[in-house]
């Protein structure tokens, strides 16, 4: 399990990680490389590459504990994440489930729910960013979450308050990524290659996803051989907390009981 944009493992993921252990499954809650717990320098960089690295990773370290059945590994990801899950599972052919959360899928429909002035804004920022980069300058950021107008990855009315609530209580959330990544996020397509993936996939859709266009991501869920769509009244930042919370982590496990018992572990 691992967070989307700019999140870290201790944002909202040991809620639903504690519903799955109760029911019997173990979970492996990680941060990529350059956030939260995980090493990496210069700090908040987003690689898109490196980040698919990390699940690999990830799954290897996984498959090598002795507690853990390795044909049996599951992927669970959200936002960002959850596209990130499905690019995976896409090149193994011996995960057993994946659940995509709120998914990320299109490169293109995101890059369009942002405004276009902040948009703008953001790729001239990106542009700095890289170029300062290659001359080993220090990176410059752009907020993950804004409010309207505001210079963010993100700035739906709901993104602020949102990203803010999946932090724990007293823990301060770093609300920043490099700006670079403005120029990779338009040509990430995880989406594309859900029709190779042998798992069944748990496709939970937001339908009032402002983040993750709700119409692209069930366009790419249908294509995915082995697949279950389960509709939310929700926004993208709704589905962590409250009533929306108990609806999919019910639908959650349910699906992973049909396809992946525990098996009295």
């Amino acid at each position: 399990m691992a967070h989307g944009l700019g999140g870290t493992r201790n944002m909202r993921l040991p809620a639903f990680a504690e519903r799955f252990v109760a029911q019997g499954y173990a979970c492996l809650l990680f941060d990529y490389r350059h956030f939260g717990d995980s090493d990496g320098e210069p700090r908040q960089i987003l690689d898109i590459k490196k980040q698919l690295q990390d699940w690999k990773a990830a799954i290897k370290y996984v498959r090598g504990l002795e507690q853990a059945d390795p044909d049996r590994v599951i992927l669970w990801g959200t936002s960002f994440s959850g596209g990130h899950v499905l690019a995976t599972a896409a090149e193994d052919s011996r995960i057993a489930a994946v659940i995509s959360q709120c998914p990320f899928t299109d490169g293109l429909a995101s890059t369009l729910a942002t405004e276009p002035l902040v948009s703008a804004k953001l790729t001239a920022r990106a542009l700095r960013d890289r170029t300062g980069a290659l001359m080993g300058a220090r990176p410059v950021m752009a907020a993950v979450a804004g409010r309207p107008g505001e210079i963010a990855f993100m700035t739906a009315p709901d993104a602020w308050d949102g990203y803010m609530n999946l932090a724990p209580e007293g823990v301060k959330v770093r609300n920043e990524v490099a700006a670079r990544f403005a120029l990779d996020i338009v040509r990430y397509y995880p989406g594309r290659k859900t029709t190779v993936i042998q798992a069944p996939v748990l496709y939970c859709v937001c339908d009032n996803d402002t983040v993750a266009p709700a119409k692209q991501t069930l366009r790419h869920a249908r294509r995915t051989p082995r697949h279950e769509i389960r509709h939310y009244e929700a926004g993208h930042f709704e589905i962590y907390l409250g009533e929306a919370f108990e609806r999919v982590v019910a639908d959650q496990i349910s699906f992973l009981k049909k396809h992946c018992p525990p098996e009295g572990h």
